[in-house]
């Protein structure tokens, strides 16, 4: 009881000095260290509520800001990036006093994959045009995956803590589209204004849709998974409601069309169609491509639907735009660039992270839009796949696109290995799987695994289904 006492009399005591140091520094007019009591409270959880802090993570990472926006000096998102920072130097640290890491852990083969990737990336900070860059880039990866994948899989093996992970970065979603949908909604949901009204959460319009888009399969998932009690069920469709809603005025074509490359997905799940099916259903549609490419060329070039009118019909239509839309025609200069920046270093790249300071000399004139620039820095390939390939050469790609197969056929296998009993985990399994798709589908048109909007959520989910195949294979051992 006394301990009780004392444990409340600290929390009483940090939070009264929290409020005076908050509000001394606003009266000195040094508001920016406001940020001292803030930092001294993420160490003091981090140290001692080290599960909720992680937890807390999911929920601050959508509401995270980039202090880029304030200072000339370096991007860095706020609180995120320092506590996952905080979190590899303390994983390391702990590791090398005491294994904390269960070896299920070290025999999955998704941790053999990512660590060819992170293997690879590694080599070519070395053969790197810039390696400080390069290094700044594999750093920044570290922090993101080192954390939430040997952290999380330790949390995760607490099945109820799957749970509170993707409804906290659900409910700072919803606060955020929230956020936005009002902003918009003052604008009357112009799609001008829908390129930035998400600011200062995120950038744009289209990292914002992505991830708008990645939490779509994970409410349906958490609607399905279990009977709610009707309070629950209706702040739930309440959610589902809101993010439908953000999809929509995100007007990001990329996240409509990820939302249907899901769909798809779950398809051949449920009704499990066999992989030699599937190739050779993907084969003969490749062959039929191949051999109509022309006419099929003539069909989108009289397409002339812009991306910025505000009908679902034609904006998804503009998506093949390929003669006057400037959006889809920059993103053909950056591929282009990509694919050049390949042919001339094919084997290691130019290093990671150097897309943005290499490919202006790649731009050919007849690829130039109204929205290129010449001086080169208007950010990333606008790729998953084509960056890494002008970055890291032609054994990063694979080693990316190895990553991402072994995550889906590990996630399926476990999927169709659950207990169907069990049916609230079995759901979470495959709403993961649909969420990951709409990510990765995504990525074919942009990358934001480089911030920590994208990061968290993606490799916190990995985390989840490696937790849940340890999980697995515990219970059929004891039985």
């Amino acid at each position: 009881m006394l301990q009780a006492s004392r444990s409340n009399s600290f929390v009483i005591f940090c939070a009264l000095a929290f409020i005076a140091l908050s509000l001394f520094f606003i009266w000195s007019e040094q508001v920016y260290l406001t940020l001292f009591p803030l930092v001294l409270m993420a160490i003091y959880f981090c140290v001692y509520e080290t599960k909720w802090a992680f937890l807390g993570l999911a929920f601050f990472t959508p509401l995270s800001v980039n202090i880029e926006e304030w200072t000339s000096s370096f991007g860095l998102f706020v609180p995120t990036e320092p506590v996952l920072f905080g979190f590899m130097v303390m994983l390391i640290a702990l590791n090398l006093r005491k294994n904390i890491i269960v070896p299920e852990f070290w025999q999955n083969p998704i941790i053999w994959a990512i660590g060819l990737y992170l293997f690879w990336i590694g080599i070519t900070c070395i053969t790197s045009t810039n390696p400080m860059i390069s290094i700044k880039f594999l750093v920044a990866r570290l922090w993101f995956i080192i954390p939430m994948l040997v952290f999380g899989s330790l949390v995760f093996l607490e099945s109820r803590y799957v749970k509170w992970f993707l409804w906290l970065f659900i409910c700072g979603m919803v606060v955020v589209m929230l956020y936005t949908l009002l902003t918009h909604a003052s604008y009357r949901f112009g799609e001008k204004e829908s390129h930035w009204v998400m600011w200062p959460f995120f950038k744009d319009h289209t990292i914002y849709g992505a991830i708008v888009a990645l939490i779509v399969p994970l409410l349906f998932g958490l609607y399905f998974s279990k009977k709610h009690s009707p309070l629950v069920q209706a702040i739930v469709l309440g959610f589902i409601l809101i993010n439908l809603l953000a999809l929509y005025f995100s007007y990001t074509r990329a996240a409509w069309l990820s939302i249907f490359a899901a769909l798809g997905v779950w398809a051949l799940i449920h009704f499990r169609v066999k992989f030699s099916i599937l190739l050779g259903i993907t084969l003969f549609f490749g062959v039929v491509l191949w051999y109509s490419w022309d006419g099929i060329q003539m069909e989108l070039e009289r397409n002339k639907f812009e991306h910025t009118t505000e009908e679902f019909s034609e904006r998804l239509q503009s998506a093949t735009n390929v003669t006057t839309d400037a959006s889809n025609l920059e993103r053909i200069n950056r591929w282009s660039c990509a694919i050049a920046m390949f042919k001339e270093r094919p084997v290691f790249g130019f290093g990671p992270g150097t897309y943005a300071f290499e490919y202006a000399r790649f731009q050919e004139p007849e690829n130039l839009t109204i929205i290129s620039t010449n001086f080169g820095n208007m950010g990333n390939a606008h790729s998953e796949y084509l960056g890494p390939l002008s970055e890291t050469g032609l054994m990063g790609l694979l080693t990316l696109i190895l990553v991402i197969a072994v995550i889906f056929y590990k996630a399926i296998t476990l999927y169709y290995s659950w207990p169907e009993k069990d049916k609230e985990n079995r759901v979470i399994i495959l709403a993961i799987i649909l969420s990951l798709t709409t990510y990765f589908v995504h990525g074919i048109l942009n990358n934001f695994l480089d911030t920590d909007k994208a990061a968290v959520p993606i490799w916190g989910m990995v985390a989840i289904l490696i937790a849940m195949e340890i999980r697995l294979k515990k219970k059929k051992a004891i039985a």
